[in-house]
């Protein structure tokens, strides 16, 4: 039997039998043992974090362009204002490139992160831009678009190709292993965005059968994490549209992640009235809620309009993303269709601080002090 195979067999099980299927790999946290956790954290406030100086994941840890200097400078911004977590992405093939050297940058990062007083959500895998990923040097933003150079971890080759899964395996065994005790790490957040087909950026590109691969893929990728013992939790986000309160009815993607992670975790990056029609339709779960992505001004996705909804709600906030920087995450996510070279946008999409640390709007910074005094 292939590997693809089994690992389809086994989502079958995850289906119908939910957590159980995996006790295997050690079981999933009981609600009891999610809530008694989520209230010893207090209002999670931060951002999805990647310093000015990174176009992308891989930039940002590899050794020749990792940059604690500006990471601890940004850090710095974030916990002035309230901040006490940040969401940040791993990258397999920085790890691959250089196992030891990229688990010290990883264990220099949290020691920057935790002088701040700010524990990371760490995310693994991300299924959104580009599907190409490459070490080495990175190339310079697209200009006028918005991230123009991030890219997929686990990229389309090895998602393709079930040989490539053990090495998979050796990168979240040897991350989650070697902090899974570290109490600095706030949680997992084991796959961004699983199925997203980057339309129109890279659409033309994406495996025509990209959601069953990483239905294939991913909860081996929670048993992996699992059997390495963490003390932290374990996610990954539900994104898409739809109603997301009837488990029986949701894709079959979007059950796993809900069946197999501790905490329940999602976005939106809708006004106020559909986030907390969201937030309702997860409350049934019974357990914590965090979004770990919200704030596009040009959606109506505001810190002013959001936060006193996701506070009322004992629910974290990360918004996406910091500091302006090479990702371009200020430019909206039109600019792939129409890249802002000879205009400005009326607002700026996501980010709270311009490079060089004065805030792009005072007003979301009154927000975010007000939610967290």
């Amino acid at each position: 039997m292939s590997l693809r195979h089994a690992a389809l067999r086994l989502v079958t099980l995850v289906l119908v039998l939910g957590h159980g299927a995996l006790a295997s790999a050690g079981p999933r946290w009981t609600e009891q043992q999610a809530r008694d956790w989520y209230a010893r954290q207090g209002f999670l406030v931060g951002a999805n974090f990647v310093p000015a100086t990174a176009i992308n994941e891989l930039e940002m840890w590899q050794a020749e362009t990792f940059d604690p200097a500006r990471i601890d400078t940004e850090l710095g911004w974030a916990a002035s204002i309230g901040m006490n977590t940040m969401r940040v992405f791993l990258h397999d093939l920085a790890y691959q490139q250089d196992p030891e050297g990229f688990l010290r940058r990883v264990d220099q990062f949290l020691g920057i992160a935790a002088k701040h007083r700010i524990r990371p959500m760490i995310v693994l895998f991300d299924s959104v831009w580009d599907p190409f990923p490459a070490v080495g040097p990175q190339r310079p933003p697209r200009p006028g678009v918005h991230n123009s150079g991030w890219v997929q971890s686990p990229g389309k080759v090895a998602l393709e190709d079930p040989s490539h899964w053990p090495r998979l395996e050796t990168y979240v065994k040897a991350v989650v292993g070697r902090f899974k005790d570290d109490g600095r790490v706030l949680a997992w957040d084991l796959w961004n965005e699983v199925d997203n087909m980057n339309d129109p950026a890279y659409a033309s590109l994406e495996p025509k059968n990209k959601g069953e691969l990483v239905l294939a893929l991913l909860p081996q990728v929670f048993a992996w994490a699992r059997e390495s013992g963490p003390t932290q939790p374990l996610t990954s986000g539900l994104w898409r549209g739809g109603d997301w309160s009837k488990l029986g009815e949701l894709a079959a993607i979007d059950r796993v992640q809900v069946v197999l992670s501790d905490i329940v975790t999602f976005h939106s990056y809708d006004p106020p009235a559909q986030l907390e029609a969201r937030i309702r339709q997860l409350q049934g779960y019974n357990r914590p809620i965090i979004c770990t992505e919200y704030m596009a001004r040009g959606n109506g996705s505001t810190f002013e309009g959001s936060l006193p909804i996701l506070k009322k709600h004992g629910v974290g906030a990360i918004n996406w993303g910091l500091v302006q920087g090479k990702a371009q995450t200020h430019l909206p996510w039109d600019s792939w269709r129409r890249p802002y070279v000879d205009r400005e946008p009326a607002v700026w999409f996501h980010e709270v601080f311009r490079r060089d640390g004065t805030p792009y709007d005072p007003k979301d910074i009154a927000a975010i002090k007000a939610a967290t005094r």
